[in-house]
């Protein structure tokens, strides 16, 4: 049995996974929010933000926890199209959560059924994303702690949603993504407790990347398109405040037209005596 290290990089792998958890996770339930007050193609497009936005966050927070793993004994390599297959898997099994949660009709219904896919999403991220892992030896699973994993994952992803869409209010909507990158970082680390390696000592180079060669850059993208996410959805208008805008503007190009098509008044004549 390889004994493993989760903590390898003191605590900071996991304080940053937790900040990335908690930013897609907000990111995320805003857009969602978001969604709620709009209708067409702008609705669709906040849905699939939200995807982005929790599925991207999720794969940050993993393998920013996995920069801390190491197993004594053994080389550890990533499988790269794994691990970028575990990526769009979050967001597509994400989106199936987050868009079931925007376009149902019962409200309650909705929030069960998307935080059933969201936290299936997280699940099934994770355990791609341990599929990628190269290592010389085997790994196997406790089936009760996998078990937990999972369900942490979906009770807190449908407490999010349910705080953020049927419970509102700015502090609420905070604490549905402390809540949710809890949740994220919880079944993280409840999953990594399950793991057992059985060493197979050997020479042999491990195919693939090391976390500072693939993981390391592409989780430093995905935190950049995080924030610059999160800041264009903060500084952009609501949906009522978007419409009062586009009232306000619509109310003036009427007038604008009105004056120009009002024709002047004619001159008087003046009479000199």
């Amino acid at each position: 049995m390889g004994h493993m290290d989760h903590f390898s990089a003191g605590w900071v792998t996991p304080v940053l996974s937790y900040v990335m958890a908690c930013v897609g996770s907000a990111l995320g339930l805003r857009c969602t929010v978001r969604a709620l007050d709009a209708d067409g193609a702008s609705k669709r497009n906040w849905l699939v933000l939200a995807s982005f936005a929790i599925g991207s966050g999720i794969w940050t927070m993993h393998f920013v926890a996995m920069m801390g793993f190491s197993v004594e004994g053994t080389p550890i390599r990533y499988d790269v199209p794994l691990t970028v297959l575990s990526l769009v898997m979050a967001i597509v099994v994400v989106s199936a959560g987050v868009f079931t949660a925007g376009y149902g009709r019962s409200r309650i219904t909705s929030v069960a059924l998307g935080g059933l896919g969201t936290g299936l999403g997280v699940a099934a991220m994770h355990y791609a994303g341990m599929a990628a892992l190269n290592l010389h030896g085997s790994i196997d699973y406790d089936p009760f702690l996998v078990f937990a994993s999972v369900a942490i994952a979906v009770v807190a992803a449908t407490a999010a949603l349910t705080l953020t869409l049927i419970v509102r209010g700015p502090a609420l909507a905070a604490v549905a993504a402390l809540v949710m990158g809890l949740a994220v970082s919880s079944m993280h680390y409840t999953a990594m407790y399950a793991v057992r390696v059985s060493l197979t000592p050997s020479s042999a180079e491990l195919p693939g990347a090391t976390a500072t060669e693939f993981l390391f850059p592409l989780a430093v993208v995905l935190g950049s398109f995080l924030f610059l996410a999160s800041a264009y959805v903060a500084l952009s208008p609501t949906g009522k405040r978007a419409e009062s805008v586009a009232a306000e503007l619509l109310r003036e190009v009427e007038l604008s037209t009105a004056t120009a098509t009002t024709p002047a008044p004619a001159p008087t004549a003046t009479t000199t005596v």
